[in-house]
């Protein structure tokens, strides 16, 4: 027969006066650790309950009678906190206080019972506070009052009801263990659960799973609040607009990570197109703007030099006055390790102050202002950066027979005299300035001709690419070059080998074009021979002697391919500088063939036509024109009714695998004809169109006239 099962029974609970308990010196609490006395008193006032009987033994006497005084063995903060309610007169000495009395006859030793009350209590997992912080926000406590409850801060409570709010997915993993809390706390940084998730999935089987690589993922499609044009705008400005910020409230964010570069693209062209209408008053020829020029922009260009404007005798009194300021202060405190803070910022202000002198505006020469113009930039503080006065070559006075310039711009004297100021044109990242209107017109208008170049930019550098990895192609290019001199008597000038690479500069260019890959691989060849090249004359003499021919060659074709030109460029017909029509179409011929030698092929090097650099600067008929040739009639049809932002995202991605390039980028074969019918000059087909644009409309020059 089992033996029978002893019943518990639990010791009574029963409410006892405060002034009948006494703290233990059973109690194994000695060092103060967690939440303070007062806190804790704090929060049984706002209570106005114990959530935690006190543990008590009855005291006995010598006898072992008890003596009606109880004492604390297990809860000894509790009637801490208690006793300071008590001395604040805040609770009455005679508060009934709820207690478990043990009986005295027990064999558990009062010591163990405060023992295992402090070792036995299993902590909150972090998630369950959270969860409660949430808990109590939705249902109508404000974060501030949370904070106070629970003797913290407001930043605090923040951050965990936005640990709270990360996907329900990530947090059941963080639960069971699946991730740390320092990866949690990164993924709060997206409020996005859905991409929360999918950056997860992403990384959850990789070697790098770091907190820092997270919120790189999850902020890489917004901006920095550091960078640049978030700073020309202002983050406040930004914010005035409807564009929200992410915020990281465990990590220094340096400003948090702007959500909608659109918005922010738009806020920063509008404020150029500010900048810029307020320069065109002075009356320049050209505004040319963008938050990053292109590098080598002013190549080429004649730079006006201006007269500084003089200081009154009050700007140069104030200048003087603010160096010896200067002095004296850095006088002073020559031998401080630190400088003070008040004292630090002066000196700032003062040097900024004696640097805006130095920096005034220059005074132009009103006959060149009409035909030069001026580059408006942004630095990388997001400061405003104008830089004036660049004349082009095809904007330079025409020169008559007998070496004087003939100058047909109008004489800014009669234009002053007329109260009028000429329009400059504004382009903005080589765009038209004021937003093109959605062409529903079904003729196929020409190319724009700055499209064009950009275009030709593209094969330029893929064909150098070719060449420079084609020897025996280079040779023979070289060899024609030579020959041609050679044999046609053609004009040379320099030094003692009348025989030379030019290398050709791209003015007009797309952003995606030092990120192609024809353009990564020249810089690596070329970075790779700069290595290898000794720097002085004679000893690169003796170098190149010592190679063996395969060597010679492969650095040969990389020298020829610098000298390629496959550039569309506009004819200057009013000056004997820059291309002919006879010149053009020869180097469009040449770039052809040297394509065909080389095999290039622009779908096979990595262009694809995108929004950027095609299909968003081109009107809708020729959009559906090329999705007809890619992709075909029925693709077509399914963006034809599409606004033109619309259509173009939409052909980018219709177009993407079809191998579909625009005309400038098509290898003409050698049977096409060559002109456009009988008599005309030979233009490209995407140019020689008979629908020309109108004045008003000048979708060739792309650009607009400012007010």
């Amino acid at each position: 027969m089992a033996p029978a099962v002893q019943k518990l029974t639990l010791s009574p609970s029963r409410d006892i006066p405060f002034n009948k308990l006494v703290l233990s010196q059973s109690n194994v609490r000695r060092v103060k650790s967690g939440v303070s006395v007062e806190e804790l008193a704090e929060d049984i006032a706002r209570r106005g309950t114990l959530l935690q009987s006190l543990n008590v033994r009855p005291v006995l006497d010598a006898d072992g009678s008890e003596t009606g005084m109880f004492e604390v063995p297990a809860g000894g903060r509790r009637y801490q906190a208690l006793a300071l309610l008590v001395k604040q007169k805040r609770l009455t000495k005679t508060s009934p206080v709820p207690c478990v009395v043990r009986d005295p006859a027990t064999s558990i030793l009062a010591a163990d019972d405060s023992l295992a009350e402090n070792t036995q209590r299993v902590a909150l997992h972090p998630l369950d506070q959270f969860r409660a912080f949430l808990d109590m926000r939705t249902k109508g406590m404000t974060e501030e009052e949370i904070a106070a409850a629970f003797f913290t801060t407001v930043q605090i409570v923040k951050q965990r009801l936005r640990l709270a709010a990360v996907s329900p997915v990530l947090c059941d993993i963080y639960a069971e263990d699946g991730m740390t809390l320092e990866m949690l706390m990164a993924f709060t940084v997206n409020p996005d659960p859905v991409r929360q998730e999918q950056v997860w999935e992403s990384i959850q089987h990789s070697y790098n799973r770091q907190p820092w690589h997270i919120r790189q993922l999850l902020t890489e499609t917004s901006i920095p609040a550091s960078d640049k044009r978030a700073q020309f705008v202002g983050v406040e400005a930004y914010q005035a607009a409807g564009g929200e910020i992410l915020r990281d409230l465990f990590e220094a964010d340096d400003g948090g990570w702007l959500q909608e570069p659109a918005l922010l693209d738009r806020l920063v062209s509008d404020k150029l197109k500010a900048n810029a209408d307020e320069i065109a008053a002075e009356g320049w020829k050209w505004i040319s703007v963008d938050t990053d020029l292109p590098y080598g922009h002013d190549h080429g260009l004649r730079a006006l030099t201006g007269t500084p404007v003089d200081l009154t005798d009050d700007e140069r009194a104030a200048r003087e006055a603010l160096r010896e300021e200067y002095d004296r202060l850095e006088a002073e405190y020559s031998e401080a390790d630190e400088l003070p803070d008040e004292i630090d910022q002066r000196m700032d202000e003062i040097e900024a102050a004696l640097e805006a002198f130095e920096q005034r505006p220059a005074i132009y020469d009103p006959a060149e202002i009409v035909r030069a113009g001026v580059f408006v930039s942004v630095d990388r503080e997001g400061e405003l950066v104008v830089r004036r006065g660049y004349v082009r070559p095809e904007d330079e006075a025409p020169i008559d027979a007998e070496g004087h310039e003939v100058d047909g711009v109008t004489d800014p004297a009669d234009a002053e005299n007329n109260g009028s100021v000429q329009r400059a044109i504004i382009t903005i990242g080589g765009q038209s300035a004021e937003p093109e209107e959605d062409d529903e017109e079904d003729v196929i208008k020409p190319l724009p001709e700055r499209l064009v170049t950009e275009l030709t930019a593209h094969r330029t550098l893929a064909l150098r690419d070719a060449v420079g990895a084609n020897p025996q192609v280079a040779l023979t290019a070289l060899l024609h070059k030579l020959g041609r001199d050679t044999f046609q008597r053609t004009g040379t000038s320099g030094a003692s080998l009348q025989a030379s690479v030019n290398h050709v500069f791209f003015r007009e260019q797309g952003k995606d074009l030092g990120e192609t890959s024809y353009a990564k691989s020249i810089a690596q060849r070329h970075e790779d021979w700069t290595a290898d090249l000794p720097v002085d004359e004679d000893a690169l003499w003796d170098w190149l002697a010592t190679l063996d021919d395969a060597s010679r060659l492969a650095l040969l074709a990389h020298c020829v391919s610098y000298g390629v030109n496959a550039l569309y460029e506009r004819l200057n017909p009013y000056s004997g500088s820059g291309v002919s029509q006879s010149g053009l179409d020869r180097r469009m011929a040449e770039a052809d063939r040297l394509a065909r030698a080389t095999g290039l092929d622009m779908v096979e090097v990595g262009f694809r036509p995108t929004v950027e650099n095609y299909l968003g600067r081109v009107t809708k008929p020729r959009i559906l024109a090329a999705v007809r040739e890619g992709a075909g009639e029925r693709a077509a049809q399914l963006i034809d009714h599409l606004k033109k932002g619309d259509m173009a995202k939409e052909a980018e991605r219709l177009l993407a695998d079809s191998g579909w390039l625009p005309e400038p980028l098509r290898l003409v074969e050698q049977d096409e004809p060559a002109t456009n019918g009988e008599g005309d000059e030979a233009l490209p087909a995407f140019l020689a169109d008979d629908d020309e644009p109108s004045d008003d409309e000048d979708e060739v020059l792309h650009v607009v006239a400012a007010e």
